[in-house]
């Protein structure tokens, strides 16, 4: 049976699902519990029997601002984000990611959230302030089933396997309410079914536009396979989905959203459970160990796997970004401490993983300082923890960019 995730009124609301430092006793003797998948026990230490697969449906939404609530089904949480900064003519029309897709190890990569994604700001008539947001959310150990009209996705476990959707979040101008202008399956050119990658798989994931001006044009290539697929944001009910802005500098950034950032970004969508545990695609907070445990804010759960790298970003005239940043739209050590308490950050459940350089892979990561990690920017410290930038709903309204190097 298919599971879906319960409305979400408001981010302030749904803050508050779990009480103040749950399971905060709890956390030292489970900060290596037990997990399920499908159906199946897993441990930390990676043994585990056959996963039977268990079809989800999922709508994790782009976090929009507190008066902005989800329709149904839809949920969304923190999206800590890199950013590639440059004011290069065109850099945010054309922009090519370098990524190498993360591998199981002694924990899934699952287990810390169902997506990462990279995407943008693009226009959207019918959406408020005109602008809507690209999300291209690849989903680890998940084979794609299906992507919904109302930005969900259907997978299966499927372990190594990688596949991705394009759900694009625009707000009502009138109600405020949240929902999907686009959404499709990335297929592969050659057999027309879903483009299934794999762990440790060198990808690009090029988004530009064409003389046609028929949207944002996302082309994904498989560098280890050579299978690729291409998506074309032209939504049957708003129209050709372009990008918004020209320029890939600080403070472009979505109107509606609570960051004061670039136009594209990498982010993982952290904040929820495993859709392969019980319950599967859970909302979940800092503090949580269990009932369901929030593998997000625990950093050992990261570092027990292979990390994503973001080996490069390179513009439409073949530059390189001019500097890299980060932002979170929770505030980053600010939220778990609200959770935890401040006396127990950095206990299991409650540290906020964060951007490092690994100065080995010659690439970023995200989690934890894995091996090899050369910089790692203050760990959490590297987000703002309170809004002091503006927004069109006045001053200190958004989380600020802090630029990394």
């Amino acid at each position: 049976m298919a599971a879906q995730l319960a409305p979400k009124p408001s981010p302030r609301l749904t803050r508050r699902i779990l009480p103040l430092g749950v399971g905060v006793a709890l956390l030292a003797s489970l900060a290596f519990g037990v997990a399920m998948r499908g159906g199946v026990t897993t441990h930390a230490q990676g043994q585990t029997g056959p996963a039977t697969s268990q079809a989800q449906s999922v709508c994790i939404g782009h976090h929009p601002q507190e008066y902005v609530w989800y329709t149904h089904s839809c949920t969304g949480h923190d999206e800590p984000e890199l950013d590639p900064v440059s004011n290069h003519a065109g850099s945010a029309r054309d922009i090519t990611w370098t990524v190498v897709l993360p591998t199981d190890g002694t924990t899934a990569v699952d287990s810390v959230g169902p997506t990462f994604w990279i995407g943008g700001t693009v226009t959207d008539p019918t959406s408020l302030f005109g602008q809507a947001f690209l999300e291209l959310q690849f989903y680890p150990n998940s084979l794609l089933k299906g992507c919904s009209s109302g930005g969900g996705f259907n997978v299966t476990y499927a372990p190594g396997v990688y596949t991705a959707c394009s759900p694009v979040w625009r707000v009502s101008q009138h109600g405020s309410a949240e929902s999907a202008a686009f959404n499709a399956m990335l297929t592969d050119s050659a057999s027309g079914g879903p483009l299934t990658m794999h762990a440790g798989d060198t990808i690009t994931d090029h988004q530009y536009v064409t003389a046609a001006q028929d949207g944002m044009h996302i082309t994904v290539a498989d560098q280890t396979t050579g299978h690729s697929g291409t998506i074309i944001l032209n939504s049957q009910t708003d129209g050709p989905l372009m990008p918004a802005f020209d320029t890939q500098t600080i403070g472009n950034a979505l109107k509606w959203g609570l960051v004061d950032d670039t136009p594209n970004s990498l982010v993982w969508e952290i904040g929820h459970t495993s859709p392969y545990t019980q319950p599967a695609s859970q909302f979940c907070l800092p503090g949580s160990a269990t009932k369901p445990p929030c593998y997000s804010y625990n950093v050992p759960t990261w570092v027990g796997f292979s990390p994503l790298l973001v080996q490069s970003v390179t513009f439409g005239d073949g530059s390189k970004p001019q500097h890299w940043a980060a932002v979170s739209d929770y505030g980053g050590e600010a939220e778990v401490n609200q959770y935890c308490g401040a006396a127990n950050y950095g206990q299991p459940f409650c540290t906020y993983p964060w951007f490092a350089y690994n100065g080995t892979a010659k690439a970023f990561t995200y989690g934890g300082d894995y091996p090899g990690t050369s910089k790692d920017f203050g760990q959490a410290l590297q987000f703002a923890q309170t809004m002091q930038c503006p927004s069109p709903f006045g001053t200190d309204t958004t989380y600020c960019d802090t630029i990394l190097q």
